[in-house]
C-alpha cells in the first residue's frame, strides 16, 4: 500500500470518527467541536487531493463561518453545558436502516460507474479532448461569469446561505422574555 493510500485512509477514518462523535455526543458544545474537526478533516482531504481552492472554501465558509456561528449561538443561549436529550430508540433503529440502505445504494451506483485516473483526465483522453483547467484564475473567472458555464448564481446562493446562518444564530441567541405572572 502506498503512502498516498495510507494518508487517504487515515484522513477518511478521522472524518468518519469525528463525524460520528458529532452526532452521538450528548453535550451540544462537544458536538459542535467534533463537527469543526470533521469539516477540517474534509478540508485536509481536499488539500491532499490537490484541490487547494475547494479546501480553502471549505475552511473559510464551513469551518470559519458556519461552525463559528453555531458555537457563538450555543454560547449566547447559555446552553453549552446542558446535555442533549437521549435519542428515541425507534428513531435510532430507523436511522440505522436508512444508513444501511444508503450505503448499499451508494455501493451499487459506484459499481456501475467507470472511473478514469485523474492524470489521464488532466492531460487529455488521447482523442484530442483536453481535461478541465482547474487553476485558481480560471475558477475565479467562472465564479463571476454570467455566461453558460458561469457560476454567479451558486456564488450568490452561498452568500444567502451565510446570511441565513447568521439570522438563524441571532434567532437562537435571542433570549426568551420571562413570562409575566
Amino acid at each position: 500500500m502506498s503512502l498516498s493510500a495510507v494518508v487517504f485512509y487515515l484522513l477518511s477514518i478521522f472524518i468518519l470518527v469525528t463525524g460520528l462523535l458529532a452526532v452521538t455526543s450528548r453535550k451540544i458544545f462537544r458536538s459542535a467541536i467534533w463537527l469543526l474537526f470533521s469539516l477540517t478533516g474534509i478540508a485536509g482531504l481536499y488539500f491532499w487531493l490537490q484541490m487547494e481552492f475547494i479546501a480553502a472554501v471549505q475552511v473559510v465558509v464551513y469551518v470559519g463561518g458556519i461552525v463559528v456561528l453555531i458555537i457563538f449561538s450555543i454560547f449566547l443561549t447559555q446552553q453549552s453545558g446542558k446535555d442533549l436529550p437521549a435519542p428515541v430508540r425507534g428513531r435510532a433503529v430507523f436511522s440505522a436502516l436508512v444508513l444501511c440502505a444508503g450505503f448499499v445504494l451508494t455501493c451499487l451506483l459506484l459499481r456501475q460507474y467507470a472511473f478514469r485516473s485523474a492524470g489521464h483526465l488532466a492531460v487529455g483522453d488521447g482523442m484530442g479532448n483536453q481535461g478541465a483547467d482547474v487553476s485558481v484564475g480560471n475558477i475565479g473567472a467562472q465564479l463571476l461569469s454570467t455566461t453558460e458555464h458561469g457560476y454567479v448564481l451558486p456564488f450568490e446562493v452561498i452568500s444567502v446561505l451565510l446570511l441565513a446562518a447568521m439570522i438563524g444564530c441571532i434567532v437562537i441567541a435571542k433570549k426568551a422574555k420571562p413570562e409575566d405572572k
